[in-house]
């Protein structure tokens, strides 16, 4: 079921990364009105001074001004991590190379500069619930790839219940489905450890010896 869509942001708290304050002054007025908290992080040299990592995503927000080279500490290179918490962009300068960035770290909304007020909750509203429906979408693929994988230690499972019980396919899989219900298990998780645990006999490798000479053989 994908998560409710979020309409109250009431105790939020937004980190506003950007060195432009007359262009975000709505900005703060409008989020105060919404109940959200403003925090300015230090900026240095361009970066924001902000320990990503502590951020809460059921609570914080970061508005990223695009005009920024290097507003915050995240590698945008192919597959680097986007900020544990909704990004909403601030966008000034329309080049391809500003919005591409902010897409980058994980921007899922933008306002224009000079921020508007009556553009604010729209912002707020797409940025968050696109994150959350992000997350949710990452936690089923997540959960799709487990199984997949999980599927080889099935069909092994299957095959050493047969083999041990001497039933078929269809007892023996009812069997691992019932047993891995009773040990509050993954249908996966249980045929996994199961095969586990018989791995070792089952793949011990046979010691041959050569033949001894017959006795009458020199």
């Amino acid at each position: 079921m994908a998560p409710r869509l979020l309409q109250n942001f009431n105790g939020g708290r937004a980190h506003i990364v950007t060195s432009s304050l007359t262009a975000v002054e709505a900005l703060e007025k409008t989020l105060g009105k919404l109940g959200v908290a403003t925090v300015y992080p230090a900026l240095v040299d361009g970066r924001a001074q902000i320990d990503l990592a502590a951020l809460q995503p059921e609570r914080d927000i970061l508005f990223i001004d695009g005009d920024l080279d290097n507003p915050v500490a995240l590698d945008t290179d192919a597959g680097a991590h986007h900020p544990p918490v909704p990004v909403i962009g601030l966008v000034g300068v329309e080049a391809p190379s500003r919005l591409k960035h902010l897409v980058q770290i994980g921007a899922s909304a933008f306002l224009r500069k000079p921020v508007q007020g009556g553009a604010v909750y729209t912002a707020l509203f797409l940025g968050i619930n696109q994150f959350l429906l992000r997350g949710d979408l990452r936690a089923r693929l997540d959960d799709m790839d487990r199984r997949r994988r999980g599927r080889r230690a099935v069909v092994k499972a299957i095959i050493a219940r047969m083999t041990e019980a001497g039933v078929d396919d269809d007892e023996a899989y009812e069997w691992l489905r019932r047993e891995s219900m009773r040990s509050r298990q993954t249908l996966e998780a249980y045929c996994e450890a199961f095969v586990t645990a018989r791995a070792g006999p089952l793949d011990e490798p046979v010691q041959f010896r050569p033949a001894e000479p017959s006795a009458g053989k020199r």
